[in-house]
């Protein structure tokens, strides 16, 4: 829905639109052109659920006004634009970026992960600025490109990982980048939580296919993905990442938040693994019906990665924990009291770092540690930030040359359930398993015709 001009036609090859957009004199972000002391001026695509938790942190910075809103759903799009009078709406996100030219400086993507690169490395072309939920990407290939072309552009960039922002992941960070306990020998990373049994009890695809609500644009919503029949109460607004169509797991989902401290910590900049390994629970794996398209609701996921002068060896180890798998007893015992159920966990030469999702860091044993000075980090907002790096008055740490490599190893273990039981040795240089070539198809998908993105 756009009350400003007639839609463009649906199935535009994305090549031809990002050609066009590039081209636009919106090659240069309006706040360069227009006296100092002007706002910025952005654009919000997706603007329920996660989006509209984005909406309001960037309706809450002075210096961005919010001029543009996108939603294939015109409930949420229309709730959104109670809270944004007078911004232009759209439904189409290509029309949006293709039609608003050089009157927006930024914009945000707030929608499903299979939509992520299109509307990212589309709006790079265009010269926008871009903030990025997380995952960056669907797949390996697509956030290769993107962090590629983010480094050409020169334009901020910023992964949703909020929490990158907190004072508690910033003090781990700092914590690891003094080497407080000392050259680190593993890397346990977790989330068990609980009460998302609707997000693990999924598959097979139910026969139930009804024709979409009036206020959905399904082809929209559908984008690059397959088409599939639409399903009340199954895809859209939030089970959507339990299918390989649309989402990329839990670990997918959650494994941003929880690896960026140690990625920052332990300074992996653009790390490759060299291998990933995946385990996986019998009755998904054994079920063709659920495995070739929902996600296993139970994983464990081992990378091995080169070491760097932070690491005890040459190479370090990595494991992800999920669903039934929990990191060793032993490990879970370092920490007095309850274990958390969302966690990093650092075992160092001197003793370890716990990490929970969303607090503090603990060093351990606590009494050992018990005199280190705490880091004490300034409060930041990380959408303020982001902003903010626009504006030139700070530089941002959670761009997408920083977290694409982060993100590219998290999508692999997603390669790696697929090919579970299996230790894939990963060739990052041509982006293929030489050892596994079966592996290789999901490296990076084939989207549908009309819905191609150049450069992938």
């Amino acid at each position: 829905m756009n009350t400003n001009a007639t839609s463009l036609p649906r199935r535009r090859f994305l090549k031809g639109l990002t050609a066009a957009a590039a081209a636009a004199p919106a090659a240069l972000p309006a706040i360069t052109r227009a006296a100092p002391n002007s706002r910025i001026q952005h654009a919000c695509i997706g603007v329920g659920g996660m989006g509209g938790v984005d909406l309001g942190n960037i309706l809450s910075h002075k210096g961005t006004e919010i001029v543009a809103l996108c939603d294939v759903d015109k409930n949420r799009l229309n709730a959104a634009a109670k809270r944004v009078p007078g911004a232009r709406l759209y439904s189409d996100w290509r029309e949006l970026i293709a039609r608003e030219g050089d009157q927006i400086d930024s914009i945000n993507a707030a929608v499903p992960d299979h939509m992520h690169a299109a509307i990212a490395m589309t709006a790079l072309r265009a010269g926008k600025h871009v903030y990025c939920q997380k995952p960056l990407c669907h797949d390996v290939a697509e956030v290769r490109a993107l962090a590629e072309l983010t480094a050409k552009s020169g334009k901020i960039t910023q992964l949703g990982t909020q929490h990158a922002s907190g004072i508690g992941d910033r003090m781990a960070v700092e914590y690891l980048r003094r080497g407080v306990i000392g050259k680190i020998k593993h890397v346990y990373l977790g989330s068990n939580r609980s009460g998302i049994d609707h997000f693990r009890k999924v598959g097979p695809r139910p026969k139930d296919t009804t024709a979409p609500p009036d206020y959905l644009d399904w082809d929209l919503w559908t984008g690059t993905a397959p088409v599939r029949e639409f399903i009340p109460r199954i895809y859209h607004p939030a089970r959507w990442r339990s299918w390989q169509d649309f989402g990329t797991g839990w670990s997918g989902d959650i494994g941003c938040h929880i690896f960026d401290a140690v990625w920052k910590g332990l300074g992996f900049g653009n790390v490759h693994a060299k291998s990933v390994h995946a385990k996986v629970n019998e009755g998904w794996k054994n079920d063709p019906a659920r495995n070739t398209d929902s996600w296993a609701p139970s994983n464990l996921i081992t990378w091995v990665f080169p070491g760097n002068d932070m690491t005890e060896k040459d190479e370090i180890t990595f494991q992800w924990f999920d669903g039934e798998f929990y990191p060793p007893e032993d490990v879970q015992a370092l920490n007095p009291g309850k274990f958390p159920e969302e966690f990093a966990m650092l075992i160092g030469t001197e003793g370890a770092l716990l990490l929970p999702h969303t607090s503090g860091p603990r060093l351990l044993p606590r009494e050992k540690f018990a005199e280190v000075p705490r880091p004490k980090p300034e409060p930041r907002n990380h959408y303020h930030h982001f902003l903010d790096a626009i504006a030139g008055t700070v530089k941002n740490e959670s761009h997408f040359v920083q977290t694409g490599p982060m993100t590219e190893a998290i999508l692999l273990g997603t390669v790696a359930i697929r090919q579970p039981d299996k230790i894939l040795q990963w060739d990052a240089k041509s982006m293929t398993f030489p050892n596994t070539p079966e592996a290789d198809k999901f490296v990076r998908r084939t989207y549908r015709k009309g819905w191609e993105i150049d450069g992938i």
